[in-house]
């Protein structure tokens, strides 16, 4: 069962992620730019610092991009939806809109070098998929200008809950997340715990708790970067184990 409220945002919800945020008011950004990586088949598209594992079996597959330090956010804006436009350059496709992408990556910088530098704070910058960004520009440029807007997630099906770590620690990676798309705060509650516990940020869209869960059933509430929050009731079995991978309710 699903439960919605437009609770506030976190203490920890950092103002990076609340102007990443604010562009999904439609408003376009401008000072933007795009650059691509791996092949014409997204063979390195696999994985990447979101946590996300097989982006094709998870359903991402090509529509993604990785992030610079500006957008990134330490992992939140991880799952987050974009639009993204070629402009202002000889190599824009003509007659061509924008294309959508799912943050799943970071763009790391590299502060050893002083030409393409595009990943470095604080540019604000989006490494597409190869097959992404011919939609938009020729593949002799390289590197284009964009403008870009956050837009809602629109996912098959309901948010999924991927259960890692070991019995006294449990890892759970969050994932096809609708609506905002970035989750910005989960909390878990087993059969036995009788309250709500707050899980702790780790990386990408993974999120912890030290609570011993064992043998319980589990419910999770999700809070997007927007406020909303969903409630999943009793999706983990009380048999679960590692490696499974659970599916709840979605925005």
């Amino acid at each position: 069962m699903a439960t919605f409220s437009s609770s506030p945002i976190s203490l920890f919800f950092s103002l990076a992620t609340l102007f990443v945020f604010s562009q999904a008011s439609g408003d376009w950004v401008t000072d933007a730019h795009a650059t691509f990586y791996g092949d014409i088949h997204g063979h390195e598209t696999m994985y990447g610092a979101c946590g996300y594992g097989d982006l094709f079996k998870q359903g991402y597959g090509l529509e993604t991009a990785a992030l610079s330090t500006a957008l990134f956010n330490g992992g939140l804006t991880c799952g987050a939806c974009f639009e993204i436009k070629c402009i202002n350059s000889k190599w824009c496709k003509p007659r061509v809109g924008p294309i959508k992408i799912t943050a799943t990556n970071f763009c790391p910088p590299n502060y050893t070098k002083t030409v393409d530098i595009w990943c470095n704070p604080p540019q604000k910058h989006f490494d597409l998929t190869l097959p992404m960004f011919l939609k938009i520009a020729e593949y002799k440029a390289g590197v284009v200008p964009v403008q870009f807007r956050r837009v809602p997630c629109v996912k098959k099906g309901g948010m999924k809950f991927l259960l890692q770590g070991n019995p006294y620690w449990l890892l759970v990676l969050v994932y096809n997340v609708g609506g905002a798309g970035d989750v910005a705060n989960v909390k878990i509650k087993g059969s036995r715990t009788g309250k709500w516990l707050q899980m702790v940020h780790n990386w990408g869209q993974n999120w912890q708790t030290s609570e011993h869960l064992s043998g319980q059933s589990l419910s999770f509430q999700v809070t997007a970067s927007d406020g909303r929050t969903v409630q999943s009731d009793s999706v983990v079995p009380a048999n679960w184990q590692l490696g499974q991978t659970f599916e709840g309710d979605n925005f």
